[in-house]
């Protein structure tokens, strides 16, 4: 293993790549620095970035900016290593969408993880999954697992619980113009609607595109989000390979909500309803059925809800 290669190439990449070019040249002397100090004699690829990620973090704090081992030999092109790992856990979720159930009184359960993968992937699957909960009540959208996700992918979810295109988010990229993300004015089979209500389930492990989907929701006033803060992490990213084991992960912008002015880099998504991840679930339904009591239809649209059963649909394979 050249250690010195690896280092120097995550080097070039921090300073050409990430989104705060004056935090990327601090960055740049610390690696320098400890590379010379002898810091990063590691035994293994693992060892080594573990050290560098300590370093890349040691700044700004900013989660995204990693030197990431995978334990499976990943491919020599840029982006190819988050692809494949992508792959692998799109094969093993049903698609991203693990678990859909009925829960009492009218109250439909999806729970989307552990990515909000890439639209072309994920489409039909999350069209499949809405049009299936559609006639319920209300709706819980489970995060507690969702590690992140695409922006595109985020929009599209929404354009299921919006009922007019909204502007949802801008991405500022460091090497461009920004990018504005809006939910779409038709979505494939049948939408949930912007009326009926809306709970996100979060835990601390719901991080990056998964916490831009329950911000989003939440900055619009379209959904309550119940459980414990997320990650943190609001700076998309890129993958370069510098190792057969490891990934230089370097974000590349930062998200500005239109509402807030603001994101959830560092601090995370503050719940509405603060509880352990573990009650999420139960508090979220229990505050469905106090709403739709409020509203005069507690178990009044519960015929219409055909989704069978209530044991969870679990990842094949």
């Amino acid at each position: 293993m050249d250690t010195t290669s690896i280092v120097t190439r995550t080097r070039a990449l921090l300073v050409e790549h990430y989104v705060f070019p004056d935090v990327a040249t601090r960055l740049d002397a610390l690696l320098a620095d400890r590379l010379a100090a002898g810091a990063y004699d590691a035994a293994t690829p693992e060892e080594l970035g573990r050290l560098v990620t300590a370093d890349l973090g040691s700044v700004n704090g900013d989660r995204h900016l990693r030197l990431k081992f995978h334990a499976e030999p990943v491919p020599e092109a840029d982006g190819g290593a988050s692809e494949q790992e992508a792959r692998r856990m799109f094969a093993e979720s049903m698609g991203g969408v693990p678990r859909l159930r009925r829960l009492p009184g009218g109250v439909a359960h999806l729970e989307l993880a552990p990515l909000l993968f890439p639209a072309p992937w994920a489409a039909e699957r999350i069209a499949a999954a809405f049009t299936l909960v559609s006639p319920a009540e209300a709706l819980v959208i489970d995060l507690r697992e969702n590690v992140g996700g695409a922006p595109e992918t985020v929009a599209l979810v929404c354009g299921y619980l919006l009922d007019e295109p909204t502007h949802l988010n801008t991405m500022h990229d460091r090497n461009g113009p920004g990018r504005q993300f809006w939910s779409p004015g038709h979505v494939a089979g049948t939408p949930f609607g912007g009326t009926r209500p809306v709970y996100v389930l979060t835990s601390g492990r719901t991080f990056s595109g998964a916490e831009e989907l329950a911000y989003d929701l939440q900055q619009l006033g379209r959904a309550v989000v119940v459980g414990e803060r997320t990650g943190g992490g609001a700076h998309p990213r890129r993958g370069f390979t510098v190792h057969p084991h490891l990934e230089a992960t370097i974000p590349t912008g930062r998200a500005v909500n239109p509402v807030s002015g603001a994101n959830w880099e560092l601090v995370g998504v503050a719940p509405d309803v603060e509880v352990p991840a573990e009650q999420a679930l139960d508090r979220a339904h229990r505050e469905a059925l106090r709403e739709l009591g409020r509203r005069g239809a507690a178990g009044g649209g519960t015929d219409r809800f055909i989704l069978s059963g209530t044991a969870p649909v679990q990842p094949a394979g």
